[in-house]
């Protein structure tokens, strides 16, 4: 009889995966579950916790696991799981990601950074890290994030046979999108064969900390006037980097005819304009440049464009505040505030 490697107190191993709504960390959560309870004959649950369905929005998905002859109880949030995984780096500004991680614990995150740098903005004090790039073997077999990340977390949780998981993605696709079965299954493979790992001891001298549970950072006395919500995509921050799934436009002004094309298929603003004056020296409306803040990497701009003064650019951490043009009312995206 298979006994699970972990478990708390309750017997119970837990995975909480962390992500942004429109990458398939729902779907990863109940394929995941599925596939070891059909698998390996486990008990497991999995449910997901989001606000509003829209992308960009941060989304949490629980699986637990247990062995058969335990019943699953216990339908609260995780909050010391033995394993996270972190389908997009933008998460880190809101988010404590790595909250009630166990010391003997592995975080997996979709990254192209070394490690050393991920672990300094994750905070991490000490543990195993994990890093694919989970977006770039999406991109190139035509697929989703969710599926190399699952590859990864199967090679984590060596106790599952990845041969489950295979047969899960042939059983949710192969209805529907019979297309997508192969590559999703090859996005599966590489995700398993191209996760990297590090592991930080713990510090002799490192005491142990224990859990606490993570307080809200507003309450009643400290909330904003008004109670805004401080967070991505809201009416006064109006921050969508969140949303962007790995990509985001790059502006060429030397190839730019200043058509408006662009702007006007734009669904945020994004563009920054200015007067000026043509070669004739006649009055024209000049694009300066996107103001990053508003753009949620829709790529619709890239696709209008007549030229090749907007290309699509894999998002570097920082490039978007390093190349903001900052929007210059009353002008807005060309058109009077």
């Amino acid at each position: 009889m298979f006994v699970l490697p972990k478990k708390n107190e309750l017997g119970f191993f837990e995975i909480r995966l962390e992500s942004i709504g429109g990458l398939g960390a729902n779907l990863a959560g109940k394929m995941l579950a599925e596939a070891g309870v059909l698998g390996l004959g486990l008990n497991g649950s999995n449910f997901s916790s989001y606000g509003s369905e829209k992308k960009g929005s941060p989304v949490k998905s629980f699986i637990r696991f247990c062995d058969t002859e335990v019943e699953i109880r216990d339908h609260s949030p995780i909050e010391q799981p033995h394993v996270i995984g972190v389908f997009h780096e933008a998460l880190y500004k809101t988010v404590n990601v790595v909250s009630g991680l166990k010391a003997d614990g592995i975080v997996l995150v979709n990254t192209t950074r070394d490690f050393d740098e991920v672990k300094k903005d994750l905070q991490l004090e000490y543990g195993t890290l994990a890093i694919v790039d989970a977006l770039t073997i999406a991109v190139e077999e035509n697929t989703k994030v969710n599926t190399a990340m699952l590859g990864a977390l199967y090679r984590i949780c060596d106790f599952l046979d990845p041969e489950s998981m295979r047969n899960v993605i042939r059983k949710t696709f192969e209805k529907k999108y019979p297309h997508l079965v192969e590559p999703n299954i090859c996005t599966f493979d590489r995700g398993y064969t191209e996760v990297e790992f590090k592991t930080y001891e713990i510090p002799v001298t490192a005491e142990d900390k224990g859990f606490s549970r993570p307080l809200p950072q507003l309450g009643y006395l400290t909330q904003e006037i008004g109670g805004v919500i401080t967070t991505q995509a809201n009416s006064i921050l109006k921050d969508l980097s969140g949303s962007r799934q790995g990509f985001l436009p790059q502006f060429n002004m030397v190839k730019c005819i200043h058509c408006a094309a662009c702007d006007n298929v734009c669904p945020d603003n994004c563009f920054v304009w200015e007067e000026g004056q043509d070669k004739r020296g006649r009055k024209q409306v000049i694009l300066q440049g996107i103001d990053y803040q508003y753009c949620k990497g829709c790529l619709k701009c890239v696709e209008a464009c007549p030229t090749d003064a907007l290309g699509d650019l894999r998002e570097m951490i920082g490039y978007a505040e390093t190349n903001r043009v900052k929007q210059n009312f009353p002008y807005v995206a060309g058109r009077m505030a």
